[in-house]
């Protein structure tokens, strides 16, 4: 038997808003402790991971461990039902093929349930090593939500490059090149307006902005964003889920595009 009593039911429908165009279908693994999604895109490029720990639920009942395969579009749509200051109760029997959504206004007068059809989604457990990083980029998410949206009015591809000087957010295409600055900034008021960088060594990586500008639909969910970047690695773009947890998309780098820049023009 599987109970979950989210009492910040608007948290559900923004992680699922963050997570559904990139993957279709995927399947959610409840266990003792937490509520947790792992899938690739369509495309196998980009890979979400989506954790949220049992202690962040008002009422977290999990039995045994279990996975329940939905379609992302479909869930969505059962939560765009709910209010958002209502509660959401996810509901599931053991080897049953439905699980059930319940939604309950603040002041009980209102309670609406829907039930979901669940499907049987093959999928594999990639082992995401924990890796050091060169570079640890942590900024107000908002900040990082336009630098993607403005330059993919540019070009397809942004190059992330952290130096002691900042972080740069570089672009070309047919019009022109762009490049934004970020320095680091920890003078402010509010911590979550804060540009903080960490760098053990220079990192200069190419990634595509389609991708970058769909790992931002997460922007509602936290304030802030770290990108975490090494060379060879994929980039870890990860926004905090208030107290419970964590939604982190990881992109390969482009290769290809950087050695045709490096050949001599014709």
């Amino acid at each position: 038997m599987l109970e979950l009593r989210l009492v910040q039911g608007s948290l559900l429908k923004k992680v699922l808003d963050a997570i559904k165009e990139l993957v279709n279908d995927a399947n959610f693994d409840c266990s003792s402790t937490g509520f947790s999604l792992q899938a690739m895109d369509s495309s196998h490029v980009a890979l979400v991971a989506l954790l949220l720990r049992s202690e962040g639920f008002e009422h977290y009942r999990c039995d045994r461990n279990i996975s329940m395969g939905m379609n992302l579009g479909n869930m969505a749509k059962m939560l765009k039902c709910a209010g958002n200051d209502d509660i959401i109760t996810i509901k599931a029997d053991d080897g049953g093929d439905t699980v059930t959504f319940m939604f309950e206004s603040p002041t009980q007068d209102k309670i609406s349930d829907f039930e979901m059809k669940l499907m049987s989604i093959d999928s594999e457990h990639l082992g995401i090593p924990e890796a050091e990083y060169h570079a640890i980029v942590k900024m107000p998410s908002s900040e990082f939500a336009r630098i993607c949206r403005d330059l993919s009015s540019i070009g397809d591809t942004v190059v992330i490059s952290v130096t002691k000087e900042g972080v740069k957010f570089s672009t070309k295409g047919d019009i022109g090149t762009a490049n934004i600055v970020c320095r680091q900034n920890t003078s402010v008021d509010k911590p979550e307006e804060a540009t903080l960088i960490e760098m053990n060594e220079p990192v200069s990586l190419t990634f595509a902005l389609r991708y970058m500008n769909s790992f931002t639909k997460a922007t509602p969910l936290s304030n802030t964003v770290t990108i975490s970047l090494s060379n060879e690695l994929p980039v870890v773009v990860e926004y905090k889920i208030a107290e419970m947890g964590y939604v982190r998309f990881y992109l390969a780098p482009k290769i290809e595009e950087d050695d045709e820049e490096t050949k001599p023009e014709v």
